[in-house]
């Protein structure tokens, strides 16, 4: 075989891989849409049969990672891979695979789990007990569940995790109860502080008058007399209403010339 010979070898196996890879490029990019596509289709399917918000986003997720799977075997036989060697490998390796990925897979089936028993939903705000994380649900993936914290920022727990610990769900309910401590002095007249307490729940229109509210002597304590403000909001209302009948109480028995005592400490001297 002279050089002019090699030489156009080597071009036209140039050429040919070339046109391979561009074929390749192309069938991805014409992949990537189609997977779209289908994503979109999949979505308004399910936004139509009123799905929950968190059941789409995880269908939305699991669909996409299958297809894009699909994608790359179907890239892998289009360039010559046998995708009966692929499928060999894969499970001579799977023993490997599951151990390399086991979290993935708890993950997995915790999202699955949370789709099936739905402990919460996009919308809800939980804590997390084992690591105290708390927030607003706003996305349910395939593998992990992300919130939303008061001061905005994004919290990521696995799924796994969620599964399998407890957390506290404080939105389920339509209405959330409040509890206030207030603490007056033993000089104070406990019946007009009461009194007082409780015009502050019948004057604020949040407050849900068809439920319990009351104010009851909830301890003697060794400085004050220990009042419990007790009353219910409904869900939106709720941290707006706690921050504003405590803040009323204060003002009421201000008004009312009822001390809120400090801590007291009597020293009684020995005369001998």
């Amino acid at each position: 075989m002279d050089y002019a010979e090699l030489i156009s070898q080597i071009t036209a196996g140039a050429l040919h891989l070339a046109l391979r890879v561009l074929l390749a490029v192309l069938f991805f990019l014409i992949g990537v849409q189609v997977i779209k596509a289908v994503r979109k289709l999949i979505r308004r399917s399910m936004e139509r049969a009123h799905a929950e918000v968190g059941a789409t986003q995880f269908v939305d997720s699991f669909v996409k990672a299958a297809l894009y799977v699909v994608l790359v075997l179907l890239l892998a036989s289009s360039c010559g891979v046998d995708a009966a060697s692929i499928v060999a490998v894969l499970g001579s390796a799977g023993v490997a695979i599951g151990l390399a990925v086991q979290g993935s897979l708890s993950n997995l089936a915790g999202g699955v789990l949370i789709l099936m028993l739905r402990p919460f939903r996009v919308g809800d705000y939980i804590i997390e007990s084992s690591t105290g994380k708390e927030g607003t649900v706003t996305e349910i993936q395939i593998f992990y569940t992300k919130l939303l914290t008061f001061d905005n920022q994004t919290v990521v727990l696995p799924n796994g995790s969620l599964a399998n610990n407890s957390l506290v769900n404080v939105t389920a309910q339509d209405c959330r109860r409040l509890d206030i401590t207030v603490s007056v002095s033993y000089r104070a007249d406990l019946k007009q502080a009461k009194e007082t307490l409780a015009r502050v729940l019948e004057q604020d229109e949040a407050v849900m008058k068809d439920k319990e509210h009351i104010v009851f002597v909830s301890q003697l304590g060794s400085s004050s007399v220990d009042l419990g403000v007790r009353c219910w909001f409904r869900q939106p209302d709720y941290w707006p209403g706690k921050w504003r009948v405590t803040e009323n109480c204060k003002l009421a028995l201000d008004k009312a010339g009822i001390e809120i005592p400090f801590n007291q400490l009597d020293v009684h001297l020995d005369k001998g």
